[in-house]
């Protein structure tokens, strides 16, 4: 039997509930599911493993950098790509036409590429990206895409055309890091990054609607440009936020240190008036959390219709070190979709031959998730974050 996250209930209160897992019966030449640990418990539960892994990520990042300073490393291409303006479509697997600048692709066609260093960024490096749609009193929708930085958020703008407009951008509140990451309830940007004092910024997304950002670009000050500043996290830091639109909640995950009462889980935030973003609680019963998909439950489990319930993933609760997933239809809810980073790099499980591999739960009952199967696609890479 295989430990699963524990499901975390907001209902009048904050709440938690333990769940159990269970494998279903392998069905024709499905291999089993085995679980082998990468670490011991004690190693998860002090965060040896998460600290490793997220040195070995900004090493890696570090020396893209380095060599992109120098101008002769390996990883020199990586920073130094142009930007992409036409049209490319997708032509025997591969869109673009220019060397160290075409796509492996299918059935996608490429229409617009915008490195970093076009979107204001100094230290070129992303990691996350969201979007937010706004349609006018005419009916006229203008789509916008957010993404997180190293040094900051850069907003840009998608075109009918398929182009992309960069609009301008917004600091990091404290220093850089390489992980930020972005979540909107209405019209309103919640941004979190790992780096220490950062805190949660409120940004009114309305601001990009100003189209002579088209031609001049912006750069929004954190200082007068902030609907609020959230302070309110143990060291200011989180690996991710998530959103809870229906209750008008934002939940802080990955706030360190784990010995925190919260124990770097879920720390939620109630921004029903964005100006004042409020702690309202917290969950932390099974450790870090590291990312997760709030829902109000109007699933199969009558027992929890009308609770809020946050799927959250955890590093080691289902195998290795299980990244994110989200449910298959909210509608629904009785399946979910999970990938787990480092099962193709270790080669661990049904991802053995690193084939990109995703992992299939049933959740009719939510207190005994079943492990139903899982989707290997036929490209050899790490899967990361997954949206349905």
């Amino acid at each position: 039997m295989v430990k699963a996250t524990p499901l975390f209930l907001a209902a009048a209160a904050l709440t938690a509930s333990r769940a159990f897992a269970q494998v279903a019966v392998r069905r024709g030449d499905e291999a089993p599911f085995v679980h082998v640990p990468l670490a011991t418990e004690t190693d998860y539960a002090s965060g040896r493993v998460h600290r490793q892994l997220m040195d070995g990520m900004a090493q890696y990042v570090s020396t893209i950098r380095q060599d992109g300073v120098r101008g002769a490393g390996i990883f020199d291409p990586l920073l130094g790509i142009d930007a992409i303006k036409e049209y490319t479509p997708c032509v025997g697997g591969y869109a673009g036409t220019q060397e160290n600048n075409t796509y492996a692709c299918r059935n996608l066609d490429l229409y617009s590429f915008t490195p970093h260093g076009d979107l204001g960024s100094d230290a070129k490096v992303g990691n996350d990206i969201w979007g937010w749609a706004h349609t006018d009193v005419h009916g006229a929708t203008r789509e916008f895409g957010l993404v997180g930085q190293m040094d900051g958020t850069a907003f840009v703008e998608v075109l009918p055309s398929g182009q992309i407009a960069y609009l301008g951008r917004l600091a990091t509140q404290t220093v850089n890091d390489i992980w930020r990451d972005i979540k909107v309830i209405g019209h309103y940007a919640y941004i979190g990054s790992e780096a220490l004092g950062h805190g949660i910024q409120v940004f009114d997304l309305h601001k990009l609607l100003d189209k002579s950002l088209l031609a001049s670009p912006k750069v929004f000050s954190i200082k007068t440009d902030l609907t609020a500043h959230y302070d309110g996290l143990p060291l200011g830091s989180s690996h991710n936020v998530v959103s809870h639109e229906d209750k008008n909640l934002i939940v802080a995950v990955g706030a360190m240190p784990r010995t925190d009462a919260c124990g770097a889980g879920l720390i939620f935030i109630d921004v029903s008036d964005p100006s004042k973003p409020t702690t309202v609680g917290c969950a932390g019963d099974d450790g870090y959390v590291h990312d997760a998909q709030c829902l109000t439950y109007i699933g199969p489990d009558a027992r929890y219709n009308g609770s809020d319930v946050c799927y959250s993933f955890n590093e080691n609760t289902f195998t290795i070190y299980e990244h994110q997933g989200w449910v298959v239809d909210e509608k629904d809810q009785t399946h979910l979709l999970l990938n787990d980073e480092l099962d193709e790099v270790y080669q661990r499980g049904w991802a053995i031959d690193q084939r990109t591999t995703t992992y299939i739960w049933e959740i009719i009952d939510l207190e005994r998730p079943v492990l139903t199967g899982h989707y290997k696609s036929p490209a050899v890479a790490i899967d990361h974050n997954l949206y349905v």
